[in-house]
């Protein structure tokens, strides 16, 4: 069944992947119509950008494939929950719906402000928390 387990396991994937280029792991995707229309992870180390956080690569993909900036009648699922930077750039593509693993306790935008987002958006937290926070974990433990 494609719920937001499942759609976070997708996320997850993509932050194996910027994990094992030695990029911050965080993954993220877009839905649109219960069918992923974008998948990234952080390139901010290969792009040497310290725009290219996962949720920015997503928004651009996914305005690519809808042919428009507004995201409106899209889910973003990402593991990390995001910085005030991607809030800012999901608020300005009215992002219909968010949902993240987990909380990130130094940098998350909730800790800033949550006036960032759309007034409209939703937002879900805490999907599949205890994996994301792991492979964070692990990569800045590797990283020590």
């Amino acid at each position: 069944m494609l719920d937001d387990n499942y759609f976070m396991t997708q996320a997850l994937a993509e932050a194996k992947l910027a994990f094992d280029k030695d990029e911050v792991p965080i993954g993220a995707v877009i839905v649109s119509n219960n069918r992923i229309i974008a998948r990234a992870h952080n390139l901010t180390e290969t792009l040497n950008d310290v725009t290219a956080h996962a949720e920015m690569q997503a928004i651009t993909a996914a305005a690519n494939v809808l042919g428009g900036k507004y995201l409106d009648e899209c889910t973003l699922y990402v593991t990390i929950e995001p910085c005030p930077m991607c809030a800012g750039a999901l608020g300005w593509a009215q992002m219909q719906r968010i949902v993240y693993g987990a909380d990130d306790k130094k940098k998350g935008y909730s800790h800033f402000s949550t006036s960032v987002l759309h007034p409209k958006t939703e937002i879900t937290r805490g999907v599949m928390a205890n994996e994301c926070s792991a492979l964070m974990k692990a990569f800045f433990e590797k990283k020590r």
